[in-house]
């Protein structure tokens, strides 16, 4: 039997991206879409053959009449933890589009509601598949650098409203970005919400699940706007520090041509270097061994760690918990420098971990 999934809120552009994914699956069907404003859903239900008594503007409604088996969830960011509670009462499984929650104490909220429900629940970080970042993790668990001593961590892009589903070009109005809630504070708009949790939560599965003692964080709020768009993070870990950058307003995005400072990881280990760089070819090794460094391929990337989709449908087969960054575990750490940086960044003054 296929497995039914709808698609609830579209606040996220990536809704359109994952129900692409979820639409080429040969084992999932879609079954329905919902959101509180009907025209956002017109585009997706006419590329995914979505009938207009499929769509709906109620998540109880859309869950009683779909009976999904999970569902994708792109609300902003500060309603993650209302949306989780509201479709976990279901006893739907769910699969979360980055960033974790808005803070610690949100993202707790969803852990326990999943758990109480007896549901799965994946939060999905885009950059867990692209194959250079594959590469670098699975030579840093076969020793190749030793042991790993710091993450530097540089990503973003032009800018959340630069593009749609699928990654379609956009040329943004003022008027757009004051009213998008990617630019409003109590929605958890910001890069550093953004972007911060796609570096910490990765830096965890690169740091095999250590969290640091503590972080300091600066950000850039530029004039007429609420939240951030350029943030840096320092952690400092019992291994070393660790450094983590998010920009709205790189020169170039990164999925079409790589910015300068370009985006992506630096691994720094006690025997070598791995520098991999988002959508990469390849990733450059360098080892005591070789201290002039090699080229080495990014792995080719198979079922089903192709995509969010391919992992959860397997996960749910395989009933199976998620691991790496999607599972709550992991995230939660991620989110925990997050909430530490935001209120370094407050306070101007370094800080101990979020607990």
């Amino acid at each position: 039997m296929k497995i039914r999934v709808a698609g609830i809120n579209f606040d996220h552009f990536h809704m359109g991206d994952l129900l692409r994914m979820a639409s080429s699956h040969p084992e999932v069907e879609l079954v329905g879409l919902c959101d509180e404003q009907p025209a956002r859903m017109q585009e997706a239900a006419h590329c995914f053959g979505i009938a207009e008594d499929h769509l709906f503007t109620d998540v109880d409604a859309c869950l009683e009449r779909t009976k999904p088996d999970f569902v994708i969830l792109c609300p902003a960011t500060a309603r993650h933890a209302e949306y989780v509670e509201r479709v976990a009462s279901h006893k739907v499984h769910l699969l979360v589009e980055k960033p974790f929650a808005a803070s610690v104490a949100e993202a707790d909220r969803m852990i326990a509601a999943a758990q109480k429900a007896g549901v799965m629940m994946a939060i999905n970080w885009p950059l867990r598949w692209v194959a250079s970042h594959c590469t670098a993790y699975r030579l840093l668990q076969e020793g190749r650098i030793g042991d790993l001593q710091e993450v530097h961590y540089y990503d973003g892009n032009r800018g959340p409203l630069y593009h749609g589903a699928d990654k379609q070009e956009i040329t943004p109005t003022a008027d757009q970005k004051r009213q998008s809630w990617f630019y409003k504070q109590a929605q958890g708009g910001g890069s550093l919400l953004d972007y911060l949790g796609y570096g910490t939560t990765l830096g965890t599965w690169y740091h095999g699940g250590r969290a640091p003692l503590e972080v300091t964080a600066v950000t850039d709020l530029p004039n007429g706007l609420e939240v951030d768009e350029y943030s840096i993070t320092v952690a400092r870990y019992a291994s070393g520090l660790s450094k983590f950058e998010t920009r709205w307003g790189t020169f170039t995005d990164p999925w079409t041509h790589q910015p300068q400072p370009g985006c992506g990881f630096v691994l720094k280990g006690t025997d070598g270097t791995i520098g991999s760089f988002d959508y990469a070819p390849e990733v450059r090794l360098q080892t005591r061994r070789n201290p002039a460094g090699e080229m080495i391929p990014s792995d080719e990337l198979k079922p089903p760690f192709q995509n969010a989709i391919q992992y959860f449908v397997d996960c749910l087969r395989r009933d199976r918990e998620p691991e790496g960054p999607l599972s709550p575990a992991i995230s939660r750490i991620g989110q925990q420098i997050v909430d530490s940086a935001i209120l370094s960044a407050r306070l101007k003054k370094t800080v101990p971990l979020v607990p």
